[in-house]
Order: C-alpha cells, then sequence, then structure tokens
C-alpha cells in the first residue's frame, strides 16, 4: 500500500512545488531586509547623540539654577554683585546654547553621511 504524503486539499504537494520559490522570495527579503535595518541603526544611534546632547544641555541648566540660587543667598542686598553673578549665569548658558546648536548641526550632516554610506 502505497503512502500519501497529500491532505486531501492537497497542501502539502503545494508547498512542496513551491518551496524553491518561498526560498527565493526570503533570500530576496533578507538581502532588501538588511540594509533597512542598517539605516534603522543609523537613524537611532543619531537619535541617541542627539539625546545625550540635550541631557547635556539640561544638566548645564540645571547646574545655572542652582549657581544663581546660591548667588541670591551669597549676596543678598549687594544688587552689582547680583547682576555680575547674573551676568556670568547667563554667559554660561548662552555659551552652552551655542554648543548645542553647532551640534545638532552637525548631526543633520553626519546622519545624512551615514544614510549615504549604508545606501
Amino acid at each position: 500500500m502505497a503512502t500519501n504524503h497529500t491532505t486531501p486539499t492537497g497542501f502539502s504537494q503545494a508547498f512542496d512545488v513551491s518551496n524553491p520559490m518561498l526560498e527565493w522570495w526570503a533570500q530576496q527579503w533578507i538581502h532588501s531586509a538588511t540594509p533597512m535595518s542598517r539605516l534603522q541603526l543609523a537613524w537611532i544611534e543619531n537619535l541617541a547623540q542627539l539625546m545625550q546632547q540635550e541631557a547635556k544641555f539640561l544638566s548645564a541648566l540645571a547646574e545655572s539654577s542652582r549657581q544663581l540660587s546660591q548667588c541670591y543667598e551669597t549676596h543678598k542686598g549687594d544688587p552689582s554683585k547680583l547682576n555680575a553673578c547674573y551676568q556670568e549665569i547667563a554667559n554660561e548658558v548662552a555659551d552652552q546654547q551655542m554648543e548645542r546648536l553647532k551640534q545638532v548641526a552637525t548631526l543633520t550632516h553626519d546622519i545624512r553621511k551615514r544614510i549615504w554610506e549604508e545606501l
């Protein structure tokens, strides 16, 4: 008695016939998915760099707030010393903001370069 490897619907036989096509399709999919994965990785890495820069800037803002509070505690009655302290802190924050903007400007070029390299 011969054994029949097909189901009543013929699914197994159809699968066996189409298996080479499925293997070919899987290979094509893997080749096309890999560049997209690398593009996503480049995007995520640049996003992580941007988030680190923002965290650094927020840390600088917190430090400037602490310094300003300390200034008010130290120089309560002297407006000229408060003004000098405030100007120094404002300059530090402005420098941090300029550094932040410079980093953001270079990130756009970096991500374009990395995406182009992946393509």
